[in-house]
């Protein structure tokens, strides 16, 4: 495990029992038809869903009773998940808990706490890149119970993918066609179409652009760029991490700010390993609630055909958020 408390760096021991049943074991299967691949993890029927917050897995517990965190208190924690969708040679799933305060979130952090984070997370992105059976890492959270949420603390995670995932590839090679056709990177041709177009930029600042996707496909999407083109979260200078950590705050306060009740979210970060000919760091973040008492569903066009169809127009949503911040 790995603890940060006032700022020292703490290598620790896991004594958990990690060991996951041969009949709960996770498999990937391919979808004959798409070529998807399919994650089959059985293990995740069995995890702890919803605790009262005494019996919170992700509260500092120094006997380790009841946390999975053998700790008087902690900034940020890292661990291998007891109820992974993937483990051994089929990848690695982590926890990753923002704070040790049960009732806080992302957006209450501060933003030398943020920094904090985001450079945990850049730790653990260059260590897994690392691994020779790990195509792609992806870090994310989920917040709200409308996501999907399963424990209340706040909290994100860290997927190791054995394969590079659907969404990833069809990106890799639009930007390889964009290339081919424009000699152009396709990441900085829709930065710079955004900036130039205006409408639909949230927060714009020296190192970092937050904007609302000309198509994007969720209510209050945003994607965050680093102006600076580079691979992953090790990457960026202090400055500029610094800079994302802020703009990365100030959309989360803007999510809370925009209802009477904050929204639920997903944030994902794409990142590349250094030197991949196309690929740049970017978080995508997005909200399923379409109004204060609306819920994005995805129905038969979406679930059945992958075809979106959005409810609120991107430059409505921008105007909205850019409000927010306010």
């Amino acid at each position: 495990m790995l603890f940060d408390v006032d700022g020292r760096s703490v290598v620790g021991t896991d004594r958990r029992d990690l060991t996951v049943r041969t009949d709960s074991a996770s498999d990937i299967r391919v979808d004959r038809a798409t070529g998807d691949r399919v994650i089959v993890a059985p293990a995740r029927q069995e995890r702890t869903y919803l605790p009262p917050r005494r019996m919170c897995p992700l509260c500092p517990d120094p006997d380790g009773r009841s946390s999975e965190i053998p700790a008087d208190d902690y900034r940020v924690a890292v661990f291998e998940n007891r109820f992974p969708s993937l483990s051994g040679d089929r990848g690695r799933c982590e926890v990753v808990c923002f704070t040790s305060d049960h009732d806080g979130s992302f957006a209450r952090l501060s933003r030398e706490h943020a920094r904090l984070v985001l450079d945990v997370l850049a730790h653990r992105t260059v260590t897994l890149l690392d691994r020779d059976d790990v195509a792609e890492v992806h870090c994310f959270e989920n917040r709200g119970e409308e996501i999907g949420v399963t424990l209340a603390h706040p909290h994100g995670q860290i997927y190791a993918y054995p394969f590079v995932t659907r969404r990833t590839d069809a990106m890799m090679r639009s930007a390889a066609a964009h290339r081919a056709a424009t000699g152009a990177d396709l990441f900085a041709s829709i930065l710079d179409e955004e900036v130039t177009a205006g409408v639909r930029v949230v927060i714009a600042t020296e190192h970092t652009t937050a904007f609302v996707p000309y198509a994007a496909r969720w209510p209050a999407e945003v994607h965050v760029y680093p102006n600076r083109a580079v691979h992953h979260l090790g990457e960026l200078t202090d400055a500029e991490a610094d800079d994302l950590a802020d703009v990365y705050l100030r959309i989360l306060r803007a999510y809370d700010a925009m209802y009477a009740a904050p929204l639920p979210y997903i944030a994902s970060w794409h990142q590349y390993r250094s030197g991949s000919v196309e690929g740049r760091l970017h978080a995508e973040l997005f909200s399923i609630r379409r109004s204060a008492d609306k819920v994005k569903f995805l129905a038969g066009s979406e679930s059945a055909r992958d075809a979106f169809i959005t409810d609120r127009a991107p430059e409505d949503i921008a105007a909205d958020l850019r409000a927010a911040l306010r």
